[in-house]
């Protein structure tokens, strides 16, 4: 029998061991190095299958800002569908509990799963190479998620090595603000030409000491434009960690050891303690 539903699939976030910037492209994209990795934080989605092609994309959290009606999470069922031909819709319903603006790939989680569900709920059985080139369309981080493995990253974020990481837990910490990645990549202030590095320098490195290896070049802008990051970084390095932002901000991380207590946050900021995932929880859909 046919699915008609699919609910509590999840859409985790990811961390930015490090981040590179070691090139530009002719048609103005940045060639990136990067190791991507899973974490424990995620946003849920459900699905339903409507039999009259309809897309219908709705929210779980009312007392979270309104997103918009023509969300990545909608974009990619409309993708999909469209790819595909197929006459099913769906009604989707998005529990966001990860933080916008922070360089945790949410968004991009959010439209992978989309993906992986309604490939599932629509029984269209397209392997994962098919879902790579839909997922490159809507974003630089979607291919990685639907690799359903932590990765070595390159290029523009499409070219992916599946690496293994140790276990370890992480404070992430998001400020109430936010900050313009296109703003920062459009700054004449970053650095576009960080040495490259190899899987094998990586793997020298502890992952709970990851801060031993390379940095994340877009933070320096980010810390001018979203003040917040510094306080941040203060208030994590008041407590004993050594803090880094992930992707293009504004969230930080730092890893911790068990048992790791911090001083109250001010109001407006959010502060998690993850760990990390070997695998993608959909890998088995992948």
């Amino acid at each position: 029998m046919a699915l008609t539903q699919l609910l509590d699939v999840p859409a985790p976030a990811k961390l930015n061991l490090f981040l590179h910037v070691v090139g530009r492209r002719a048609d103005g994209y940045h060639l990136l190095q990067s190791v991507f990795m899973l974490i424990d934080w995620a946003d849920t989605l459900h699905f339903e299958r409507r039999s009259d092609g309809l897309l219908r994309r709705h929210d779980a959290n009312g007392d979270a800002p309104p997103l918009p009606a023509h969300d990545l999470v909608w974009r990619a069922a409309h993708l999909l569908q469209s790819a595909s031909a197929c006459p099913l819709g769906a009604d989707i319903t998005l529990d966001k509990r990860l933080p916008m603006e922070a360089g945790l790939g949410g968004g991009s989680s959010d439209a992978a799963s989309t993906l992986l569900a309604l490939n599932r709920l629509w029984g269209l059985h397209w392997p994962r190479e098919r879902l790579l080139s839909l997922g490159a369309q809507l974003g630089a981080d979607v291919p990685f998620f639907l690799g359903g493995h932590n990765a070595w990253v390159e290029g523009i974020g499409e070219q992916l090595t599946p690496i293994a990481l140790p276990p370890a837990r992480f404070l992430v910490l998001k400020p109430p603000t936010g900050v313009s990645t296109p703003a920062i990549f459009q700054s004449p202030d970053l650095k576009r030409d960080e040495n490259m590095a190899t899987i094998a320098d990586f793997a020298a490195v502890d992952v709970t000491d990851t801060f031993g290896f390379g940095c994340n070049v877009l933070q320096p802008v980010a810390s001018r434009l979203c003040p917040d990051i510094e306080v941040g970084l203060k208030w994590m390095a008041k407590n004993g960690l050594n803090g880094r932002m992930t992707g293009s901000g504004s969230a930080l991380f730092a890893p911790v050891v068990s048992g790791f207590e911090a001083e109250p946050l001010p109001n407006g900021w959010i502060a998690k303690i993850c760990s990390n995932l070997s695998k993608h929880p959909l890998l088995e859909w992948i």
